[in-house]
């Protein structure tokens, strides 16, 4: 189905937008994504229904699922995978769709991740507690039940108590800064 007037699929919009995504094309359907991914049992669609939908232009159902969010980036489903499609990759390009359309999973924890990466770009790494005390505000209830295990992961020194900032901080932004532009000349 075309949209916005480009004239491309959802596929073929995905495709562009994936770096090695034209193998997305040759999918055998044949399950071993899933049945790779250690976070499959959460997902409310496996990546193969998820590239299946792709393909029939179901952009309505495949942004609003869960899959791209509850993906760990582990890649073990890449490793696997007899067609070698660059399915992290794709979980990415769909995420950043999503986000810019403000069209995504309820449960997708959007504002957890835009803190992560602000402590990113504030310290050149990432500060748990403060995330997790962000996402808090958001989720009270969150920091109730998980409470116990960051005061012991403070106390067995696993989580610093205050941010620490790496070194070369213009490096980092310098790199962060192209990326961006990167990612701005695609989306044109």
């Amino acid at each position: 189905m075309p949209d916005n007037g480009t004239g491309e699929s959802f596929l073929e919009r995905i495709v562009a937008a994936t770096p090695g995504g034209e193998a997305l094309v040759d999918c055998l359907q044949c399950g071993t994504c899933g049945g790779s991914c250690p976070s499959a049992a959460d997902m409310d669609t496996t990546p193969r229904g998820l590239f299946a939908m792709i393909s029939a232009g179901m952009e309505d159902e495949v942004l609003s699922s869960n899959t791209p969010w509850y993906c760990v980036s582990c890649y073990y489903c890449m490793v696997r995978c007899p067609q070698e499609i660059p399915i992290t990759s794709i979980m990415y390009t769909l995420k950043r769709i999503a986000l810019a359309r403000g069209h995504y999973h309820k449960d997708a924890h959007v504002d957890w991740s835009k803190s992560f990466i602000s402590f990113v770009e504030q310290n050149g790494r990432a500060f748990e507690l403060g995330a997790m005390t962000l996402f808090g505000l958001h989720n009270p209830f969150a920091i109730v039940k998980q409470g116990g295990l960051g005061i012991q992961m403070i106390t067995k020194g696993r989580m610093p108590p205050i941010p620490e900032r790496i070194h070369n901080m213009p490096q980092l932004n310098a790199i962060l800064a192209e990326a961006k532009r990167i990612a701005a000349e695609e989306e044109v």
